[in-house]
């Protein structure tokens, strides 16, 4: 389908005012990628397995770190030690890939026969991944790969929350969370109040390239006391896998619920850098795709995370707020500890406070990570079992709302 440039035009008899002017988003090219996109999200909705195992084989490589998709490497790996291959890939990384259990694999990896066909199973996915752009001819993970990973990743995490009963139940329909209520535009709104993505599918389902006032849609806000929230994710090695999935899936319930509840969600990475950093915003596409390309490595540094919030957190009078998830004390750099307490007094002193989730914390660990949320003026969560983190994030984040 041709680019197309969507205008919004305004007859000259309106009687509408618009009292102050914004600059225009240059939207050519951008109904491309959405139709793309909700080409993929009828996929996934409509339960089609092939596309749904594979936006998982992406997603389970990128929690378990792997590099890049090379069928002579990881058969290698398999046939000479399953054990180690397990550890390296993940059985279910594995089972995605080959569609066998691990046990059953590991009795069988001595048989010619099967080998042969554990190679060519894996040289056959390979190439599909990469037929289908999901990875690039080297066998790095694609922006289109990234893409569907994050649509199953989304769809996954809301029929959870549905189920738990921390979401209505109902259609799954797009990214951008519970829809507040969409009407007709009308004189004595606000431009602010123009619901963008109601609007722009209200012109196309006419017929048009441009968009007309008849076409504009309102979108009702509650208002409230604004909240900013940073997601600040550990992704130390100690995180790879099923730690990691769950982590990120609870960032997702928590960038869904608060943007629908109209404030602003951040997201921080960390090991011993900071590997992705997203300043407060609205934008559910922008923190999805952040959150599902995390992958794990390195050790674990407090203090830069911490630094690093202050640094991106609005100036304005909202409450400011970093939620700390981790699985263990600070390793990295000298007096990793002292300089995490230093950067949450100085982070408190900023006028941002600091919740701390444990996610089965050791009792040292678990200590240091209560005497972070008191200097940080939080909450402090211990998690045991990782299939209540989604519930006690928003916990966390609801708090800030009392």
């Amino acid at each position: 389908m041709p680019s197309q440039t969507v205008v919004i035009l305004f007859s000259s008899d309106s009687k509408t005012e618009i009292e102050k002017a914004a600059k225009a988003d240059e939207l050519r090219g951008k109904l491309d990628s959405q139709f793309a996109e909700q080409k993929l999200m009828h996929s996934v909705l409509q339960n089609d397995k092939t596309v749904i195992n594979e936006g998982k084989i992406i997603q389970e490589a990128l929690n378990r770190g792997i590099g890049s998709f090379t069928p002579d490497l990881m058969f290698e790996n398999v046939v000479k030690n399953y054990a180690m291959a397990s550890q390296l890939f993940g059985e279910t990384l594995l089972k995605l890939l080959l569609g066998y259990e691990g046990g059953f694999l590991q009795r069988n990896l001595r048989i010619p026969e099967f080998a042969r066909e554990i190679r060519k199973k894996l040289e056959d996915k390979i190439n599909e991944l990469k037929e289908k752009g999901l990875i690039n001819d080297e066998g790095f993970i694609s922006n289109h790969g990234i893409e569907l990973a994050s649509i199953v990743l989304y769809v996954e995490e809301l029929e959870e929350l549905q189920a738990k009963g921390l979401i209505g139940a109902g259609k799954i329909k797009s990214f951008y969370g519970e829809k507040s209520e969409v009407r007709d535009f009308k004189q004595g709104d606000s431009y602010k109040a123009i619901a963008i993505r109601p609007t722009i599918k209200t012109a196309i389902k006419r017929g048009r390239a441009q968009v007309l006032e008849s076409d504009l849609k309102s979108s009702n806000k509650t208002t409230k006391g604004k909240v900013s929230i940073i997601y600040g994710l550990d992704s130390s090695a100690s995180m790879k896998g099923r730690k990691l999935e769950i982590c990120k899936k609870a960032g997702i319930a928590l960038a869904y619920k608060a943007i629908a509840q109209n404030d602003m969600v951040g997201i921080v990475s960390f090991g011993s850098t900071i590997k992705d950093c997203i300043a407060p915003t609205q934008d559910f596409s922008a923190l999805l795709h952040s959150i599902t390309k995390i992958t794990a490595s390195e050790q674990t540094d407090f203090h830069k995370a911490v630094d690093k919030t202050i640094e991106v957190f609005p100036r304005e009078r909202v409450t400011r707020h970093l939620l700390i998830l981790t699985d263990a004390l600070p390793t990295s750099g000298s007096q990793p500890e002292k300089k995490t307490i230093e950067s949450v007094s100085n982070a408190c002193d900023a006028g941002i406070t600091i919740s701390v989730i444990g996610i089965q914390l050791d009792e040292k660990g678990a200590k240091f990570a209560q005497e972070i949320a008191r200097a940080g003026k939080g909450r402090f969560f211990v998690v045991k079992d990782l299939e209540d983190l989604d519930r006690i994030v928003l916990e966390d984040y609801h708090a800030l709302q009392a």
